[in-house]
């Protein structure tokens, strides 16, 4: 089946897109309701997330040789990229939810910002032997 390239890169910013999209709703929402600085965070929360989900989609599978135990290596990898996922999909949610609740957004906004400079680090200098 023959897809034109140019449906295919579009398709791959459709997720990214409609979180950032939520996020800049979110926002707006919250600053109508007088809460500002609880939107911005919650905002910057989502565009953060929808950053990560676009710089995701570049990513190619890592070689995880012999040198570095094989299968059983790969397996390992995935269940921590699977399990981090999970983690930061239940923070940014908790973030957005709590926000538009008017609960306090800090206890889960603080681990959500951690979470996403631990990725860009890692990402930067994964392959660095840092």
């Amino acid at each position: 089946m023959w897809i034109a390239p140019e449906r295919r890169s579009a398709s791959r910013w459709i997720v990214p897109g409609l979180i950032l999209v939520t996020g800049v709703a979110v926002a707006a929402v919250l600053a109508v309701d007088d809460r500002m600085t609880t939107g911005l965070i919650a905002g910057g929360v989502l565009a953060g997330y929808a950053l990560l989900l676009s710089t995701r989609r570049n990513e190619t599978g890592r070689s995880s040789g012999g040198a570095y135990g094989g299968h059983r290596s790969r397996a390992q990898l995935r269940a921590a990229a699977v399990a981090g996922d999970l983690v930061t999909v239940a923070l940014v949610g908790a973030v957005v939810v709590e926000a538009l609740r008017g609960g306090e957004i800090l206890p889960y906004a603080w681990p959500a910002a951690l979470a996403g400079v631990v990725y860009g680090v890692t990402a930067l200098f994964g392959d660095s032997g840092l």
